[in-house]
């Protein structure tokens, strides 16, 4: 494990940041930059609106002065959709208004801004928190992913969170991979893959 790196609290001026780590990880955690028109568009989904919502909850992997990974979630996944339903959506909108779709990745993330959906919704009874990490692909399986995950599950288990679930895609199998080694259990329906934990169950 790398010793020159640390955990900290993600802050306003890791935005930035967040955005950058999302786009290069959003194609099976490499790099997916070719694969949008702007560069923000996975980060407005899967990173930046954690931060800006559930702050407490957010945290940065830092080496030599500089984010490399992030690790974010939220302990009650209907609120935060709510709430981004109310706040943080119709900004993005504005955002990207006159954006057309040219690249792979892009109709598929405009249309979730357009049409907020959770594809877990059936978990969240038994599993009611979520939470996404990535890590910059030159420190993939360096152990800190481990590290990262317990981080944040430590903070919902201070918040008194049960249960916590998460979304992969169904063709990362090195991700999948790595749950199943953390102890998450595996879900899959209507070709969505899922894991889920009890967090009092969870890594330490």
């Amino acid at each position: 494990m790398d010793t020159s790196c640390f955990i900290r609290p993600a802050i306003e001026a890791d935005i930035d940041a967040l955005f950058d780590i999302c786009l290069k990880t959003a194609n099976g955690g490499e790099d997916a930059s070719a694969l949008y028109s702007d560069p923000h568009l996975p980060g407005y989904v899967w990173s930046v609106p954690y931060l800006k919502f559930a702050k407490d909850f957010a945290f940065v992997l830092v080496q030599d002065g500089r984010p490399v990974g992030y690790v974010v979630g939220v302990p009650d996944t209907s609120r935060f959709d709510r709430d981004l339903q109310t706040n943080w959506w119709p900004f993005v909108r504005q955002q990207i208004a006159g954006l057309t779709p040219t690249r792979p990745r892009d109709a598929d993330v405009m249309e979730r801004i357009q049409d907020p959906r959770s594809g877990t919704a059936w978990l969240q009874d038994q599993y009611p928190a979520h939470l996404h990490i990535n890590i910059l692909p030159g420190l993939q399986a360096s152990g800190w992913g481990r590290r990262m995950i317990g981080t944040e599950l430590q903070a919902l288990r201070n918040h008194g969170v049960g249960g916590v679930h998460l979304g992969v895609d169904p063709n990362n199998q090195r991700a999948r991979g790595f749950y199943r080694h953390l102890g998450f259990s595996e879900f899959e329906q209507d070709g969505s893959v899922a894991f889920a934990m009890q967090i009092d169950e969870g890594l330490g």
